[in-house]
């Protein structure tokens, strides 16, 4: 069965069914694109996101599938659409819907004021994780991917205040940006597109762990004591959150080492379904491993953050690093975004296709 993909998306209203109220021609909205069936008991209870009847465009999920946005134009719900004050942009308010999965998994993680936070994995949603950590009052904020633009963007622009860049010896395509990820997109796809077996894959699972605290011990220096005199000497023992952006067995095998005692494991990305992971590490140290599918009541809160004065968050905009006007360039927009650089070996972020 054929299926249109785009979920990030904004437009401009220009028609309205004879039921609606609230809207007129020519409003600029966002569009939330995963639409629950709102009475169930996990829709009543605020976590639609949950719904097992949830139609969430461009996902095969749901048959007949749900179509994405990349479409001239949509027919979508009302209730669906929100509408954007003339200080935000189209491409900002697209972002509003990876801006929603940072939000949520920030008050999934529930950081208090002075935390330390780790995200791995600085492609759009690590970004605006870190962004997020940050606007709740996180201290430190380390980002950590195998790319260096985007760790160096990452900090640069201010969505995190430390960056680690993970050494690509065990890491065989430089056309992605996921920690050991293999796959040209966020599919999660554990093989290499040359089909090859990376290193990694090769190595005990002991080594595997070995490994994997090794590089935590790497990303913790960067905040240790020793760089910080103001830190006292159980505060080495890792972070508060952990935000696991990638859905990479070794990025969770990481974040488990990389966590403070008591502290928290965020999955935000999707990825490896079936992993093998060192328990004990968050059994004896109580370390809370929370999962989170995407967002529910977050858009409200995203056009507030990017309306406030001052710099609440980054800029959105500097993320769209390229874009194609017209839906036919949509094949060459896809096989940009898989890219880290482009032709000339600027960073490649945000692709934008505008309809």
């Amino acid at each position: 069965m054929p299926l249109s993909l785009g979920h990030e998306s904004s437009g401009t209203v220009v028609a309205i069914g004879p039921q609606v109220s609230g809207f007129s021609l020519g409003d600029r909205v966002a569009l939330e694109v995963g639409i629950p069936c709102g009475t169930c008991g996990i829709c009543r209870k605020g976590r639609y996101n949950l719904c097992k009847k949830m139609k969430f465009r461009s996902s095969a999920k749901s048959v007949p599938h749900f179509q994405g946005t990349l479409q001239e134009r949509i027919n979508h719900p009302a209730v669906w659409c929100h509408k954007l004050p003339d200080n935000i942009s189209f491409d900002a308010a697209a972002l509003l819907e990876p801006l929603s999965v940072a939000i949520h998994a920030v008050n999934r993680a529930q950081p208090t004021p002075g935390s330390s936070a780790l995200v791995l994995g600085a492609g759009a949603v690590g970004l605006l994780t870190a962004a997020m950590a940050r606007q709740s009052g996180c201290s430190t904020v380390t980002i950590a991917d195998v790319d260096q633009g985007r760790v160096d963007f990452a900090i640069a622009k201010g969505f995190a205040t430390h960056g680690y860049v993970v050494p690509r010896p065990l890491h065989t395509s430089s056309s992605c940006s996921s920690i050991f990820s293999g796959s040209s997109s966020s599919s999660g796809t554990s093989t290499p597109v040359d089909g090859l077996m990376t290193p990694a894959s090769t190595l005990s699972m002991q080594s595997r762990f070995d490994y994997a605290k090794s590089l935590a011990a790497d990303m913790l220096s960067l905040t240790s004591s020793s760089s910080n005199p103001l830190l006292v000497d159980d505060e080495d023992d890792g972070v508060d959150v952990t935000f696991e952006c990638t859905g990479k067995e070794v990025c969770m095998h990481t974040s488990l080492y990389a966590t403070r005692p008591g502290g928290k494991v965020i999955m935000v990305g999707m990825g490896t379904p079936v992993q093998t992971l060192p328990m004990s590490v968050a059994h004896l140290r109580e370390i809370d491993i929370l999962g989170i599918f995407r967002y529910a009541n977050t858009y409200a809160t995203g056009i507030k953050l990017l309306c406030a004065r001052g710099s609440v968050l980054p800029c959105l905009d500097d993320m769209v690093t390229h874009r194609f006007k017209g839906l036919e360039n949509a094949h060459q927009a896809f096989e940009l975004a898989s890219r880290t650089v482009d032709e000339e070996g600027n960073l490649v972020l945000k692709v934008v296709i505008e309809a």
